[in-house]
C-alpha cells in the first residue's frame, strides 16, 4: 500500500480556520442583522403598508405618484334639473373610475418605476377611455333637455403628479396670510416635505411627517373686518352633540344622491339622523335630531379624523373605508361648537329651508387651493390658523378644527350645478357683492383630544392623525371640508335672524339677557384653554419662526376664537358637548401600549364649563424640546428598548467577529 501523504493540520493552522470562521460568521451576522433593521419600516425607510380584504396593498412610498384628474363636476355651472339625477350618477362614476385608478397604480408601483410607458399603457389611457365615455353621457343627459355644455370633452385625460407636488401656491407654513373666509386663497406656497421622513403611513396612502408643522411656529394670521354701523352683531347657538353614538358613512347626499359611497369616505354626522345617499327632503324634514333644540334638523357633517395607529375599525374592509386607504382609529370629537354669526357690514336675512353648503374642497391636492377653506389650529393658539398643514399642539393644548362657511346667498336657489356658485364669501370687509344677500355663518368648531405625534420617527411612537379623503387625495390636511343641509324650523330659524340682527347672543348656553346690539366695537374673542389630559408636544415640521415656543398662550375667560369669526359685544357662545373620545375598535397590545397618554400629574387645573383645563405649556416643555434638542424618545415601540431587542444579533456578531480577530493575530504572532 502507498503511504498517505496528507499533513494533518497543525495546531496553528486549527486556530487559524477558526479565527477566519469566526471573523467571517460574525461579520456576516452582524452585516445581515444591521441591513434587516434599516429596512424595518423605521425613519426614512419603506412604509408600513395597509391591505384591504382581498390582499391588495395600499401603501405609499416616498416619492410616488397619484392620480390627477380635472374636476368635471366643478365646471358645470347649469344642469337642467331633469338632467340632475343622471349627471349626479355619472360625476359619483367619474370619482369611482379615479379611485380605482389609483389603486391600480399603487398595485402597480414597482412596474411603473421599471417601465416609464407602463403607467400611460395600463393606467391613465385606460382611465381616460372610461371618462370620455361617462363625460359623453353627462353632456347628452344635458344636451337633451337644455344647452350642451361646451369644452367638457377636453377634461378626459389625466396625468400622474409625484405625491410631494401640490398643486397650487401655498407658503411652507401652511399658514393662510390673509385670515379670510376662504376667498382669495391663491398666492400660497407649499413645500410637502422634499427630503423628510414619510413615516410609517400605516393607513396606506398618507398622511406623512410632512404634513404638520409645530402650531410655536406659526406667526398669528387671524384678520376681523371691523363693524359698521349696520352690522349684525349677535350669535345664536345650537347644541348637537359630537357623534358619541358613531353615526358614519361614505355617502354624499348634497354631491352624490342616490349613489352610496358617494364620498369615498366616511363622514362624522351630528344633527339630522336620517343623512344617507338615498335621503330625500321629506326624509330629511321627518328625521330625529341629536340637537338640543329639536327644530334644528339640520345635518351637519365632516370628514372623520383617524389614528393612524393600524387600529381596525367596523369599515376596515368596507368601500370609503379601508379598501379605499381610509384605515387608523375613528377619534370622537371632544367637543363640537354650533354658532351662527352675523354680518359686518348688514343685517341677515333667513336661511332658505334645505340650503346646502358645501365649504372646502375635498380634491383640493390636485383641484388647486381655489376652493380650499381649511382651517387647524390648537387651543390657545387660535389667532393662527393653518390651511395645508396639521398643527402639533404643545402639551395641554388640543387640536382644533374649523369651519366657516360662505354666508352671501343668491336670493334665489337652495343648491347649484356644482354645488358652489349659489352662494359666497363676502369679501375682505365683509360686504356680499353681485346681488348676493347676506344670512347667518355657519362656524364650526371641532376639538379633539389627540397626542402629538412623534414626527422624528414618522410616528412610531405616537401615532399621526388626518382626515379621511378620497383615496388619491392622500389625506392632506387641505382638503378638509364641511357640509351643512338648513333643516331649521321655519320659526326657528327667524328666532335666529331677529336675534343676530338685534346684537343679542341666543340659543344653547345662552344667557338670557346677555346682548344689547350697542353700536361699541366688539373685543377680541377670547381663545380657550386645553384639557388637562392632552398629550405633550411633538415637536418639529418646522424650523422657521418661534423655535422652542418661547410665546405662552393667553388662558381663556370665556368663548372660543374661531378663525376669522367677527365676535358680538359679548363674544360668540359656546354651545358645546364634550365627552372623552372614543371608538369601536380592537387595537392590539402592542399598539396600546405604544400609544397610551403621558402622564399629566403636573398639569395646573382651571376651570371652563365645568371641566378642569389648563393654560398650555411653552413648547420648550415634554416631547416637544426633546424633537427641538433631536433626541430620540424612549419608548416600548420604537425607542431603545425596541432597538435593544432587535440589535442583539448584530452585538453577538461583533463580540465572534473581535473575538476571530484577537485568535487570528495571536496564531500569527512569531514564537519568542
Amino acid at each position: 500500500m502507498g503511504r498517505n501523504t496528507r499533513r494533518r493540520p497543525t495546531g496553528p493552522r486549527r486556530a487559524t480556520f477558526a479565527a477566519v470562521a469566526l471573523i467571517l460568521g460574525g461579520g456576516g451576522l452582524l452585516a445581515a442583522n444591521v441591513y434587516a433593521s434599516a429596512t424595518e419600516g423605521g425613519l426614512g425607510s419603506e412604509p408600513v403598508r395597509q391591505t384591504d380584504s382581498d390582499g391588495n396593498a395600499w401603501g405609499r412610498t416616498p416619492g410616488a405618484a397619484t392620480i390627477d384628474c380635472p374636476d368635471v363636476g366643478d365646471r358645470l355651472t347649469a344642469v337642467p334639473d331633469r338632467a340632475k339625477p343622471d349627471v349626479d350618477k355619472e360625476l359619483a362614476l367619474l370619482d369611482q373610475q379615479i379611485a380605482e385608478a389609483y389603486q391600480r397604480l399603487q398595485e402597480s408601483a414597482q412596474a411603473v418605476q421599471q417601465d416609464s410607458g407602463f403607467a400611460d399603457s395600463a393606467i391613465t389611457n385606460p382611465l381616460k377611455e372610461k371618462r370620455a365615455a361617462t363625460i359623453e353621457r353627462i353632456v347628452t343627459a344635458i344636451d337633451q333637455v337644455g344647452d350642451r355644455p361646451q369644452g367638457l370633452e377636453a377634461l378626459a385625460a389625466c396625468g400622474l403628479r409625484a405625491s410631494d407636488d401640490q398643486t397650487g401656491d401655498q407658503d411652507g407654513n401652511g399658514q393662510d396670510q390673509d385670515g379670510q373666509d376662504g376667498q382669495n386663497q391663491s398666492g400660497q406656497e407649499q413645500q410637502q416635505g422634499d427630503g423628510q421622513d414619510q413615516g410609517n403611513q400605516q393607513a396606506g396612502n398618507g398622511p406623512v411627517a410632512a404634513d404638520f408643522v409645530d402650531i410655536t411656529t406659526v406667526q398669528p394670521n387671524v384678520q376681523n373686518p371691523r363693524n359698521g354701523t349696520d352690522a349684525s352683531r349677535g350669535t345664536f347657538a345650537t347644541s348637537c352633540g359630537v357623534n358619541a353614538e358613531g353615526l358614519f358613512n361614505s355617502d354624499n347626499v348634497i354631491v352624490a344622491p342616490g349613489v352610496t359611497n358617494g364620498a369615498h369616505h366616511f363622514h362624522d354626522y351630528v344633527g339630522n339622523q336620517d343623512n344617507q345617499a338615498f335621503a330625500t327632503d321629506d326624509d330629511l324634514a321627518s328625521a330625529d335630531t341629536s340637537c338640543e333644540n329639536e327644530g334644528d334638523k339640520s345635518s351637519y357633517y365632516w370628514p372623520v379624523l383617524r389614528l393612524q395607529n393600524g387600529t381596525r375599525e367596523k369599515d376596515a374592509d368596507a368601500p370609503g373605508g379601508g379598501t379605499e386607504g381610509n384605515a387608523g382609529e375613528i377619534v370622537t370629537p371632544q367637543q363640537v361648537t354650533l354658532t351662527f354669526t352675523g354680518n359686518p357690514r348688514s343685517k341677515v336675512v333667513a336661511m332658505p329651508r334645505l340650503l346646502r353648503i358645501i365649504t372646502g374642497d375635498a380634491k383640493a391636492f390636485v383641484n388647486g387651493n381655489a376652493n380650499a377653506n381649511a382651517s387647524w389650529s390648537c387651543t390657545g393658539y387660535e389667532d393662527r390658523q393653518l390651511k395645508d398643514k396639521y398643527p402639533v399642539c404643545p402639551k395641554g393644548s388640543d387640536v382644533v378644527r374649523s369651519f366657516k362657511f360662505q354666508s352671501c346667498w343668491d336670493g334665489q336657489n337652495i343648491d347649484s350645478a356644482n354645488h358652489r356658485t349659489h352662494v359666497a364669501f363676502a369679501d375682505a370687509e365683509g360686504n356680499c357683492a353681485g346681488g348676493f344677500r347676506a344670512i347667518p355663518q355657519l362656524v364650526q368648531r371641532i376639538v379633539y383630544d389627540v397626542d402629538a405625534p412623534s414626527l422624528e420617527d414618522g410616528g412610531r411612537t405616537t401615532p399621526l392623525f388626518a382626515v379621511d379623503s378620497f383615496p388619491e387625495q392622500l389625506h392632506k390636511p387641505v382638503t378638509d371640508h364641511g357640509d351643512f343641509i338648513n333643516v331649521f324650523d321655519e320659526d326657528l330659524m327667524q328666532e335666529m335672524v331677529d336675534c343676530i340682527n338685534d346684537g343679542r347672543k341666543c340659543g344653547a348656553d345662552a344667557d338670557p339677557g346677555s346682548g344689547s346690539g350697542s353700536g361699541d366695537e366688539p373685543q377680541e374673542t377670547s381663545t380657550p384653554t386645553p384639557a388637562p389630559d392632552a398629550s405633550a408636544g411633538a415637536g418639529g415640521g418646522s424650523d422657521s419662526g418661534d423655535a422652542g415656543g418661547q410665546q405662552t398662550p393667553k388662558p381663556s375667560s370665556g368663548a372660543p376664537g374661531t378663525p376669522g369669526t367677527e365676535p358680538s359685544d359679548d363674544g360668540p357662545s359656546e354651545a358645546a358637548h364634550s365627552v372623552r373620545p372614543k371608538a369601536d375598535t380592537t387595537p392590539s397590545a402592542e399598539i396600546a401600549a405604544a400609544t397610551a397618554s403621558p402622564d399629566h400629574s403636573d398639569d395646573h387645573g382651571a376651570r371652563e364649563g365645568g371641566k378642569e383645563r389648563t393654560t398650555p405649556a411653552p413648547a420648550t416643555g415634554g416631547k416637544a424640546s426633546a424633537a427641538a434638542a433631536g433626541t430620540e424618545p424612549q419608548a416600548v415601540n420604537g425607542g431603545l428598548a425596541d432597538t435593544g431587542a432587535r440589535m442583539w444579533p448584530a452585538a453577538v456578531g461583533g463580540i465572534l467577529l473581535i473575538a476571530g480577530c484577537v485568535l487570528l493575530r495571536r496564531v500569527r504572532r512569531p514564537s519568542a
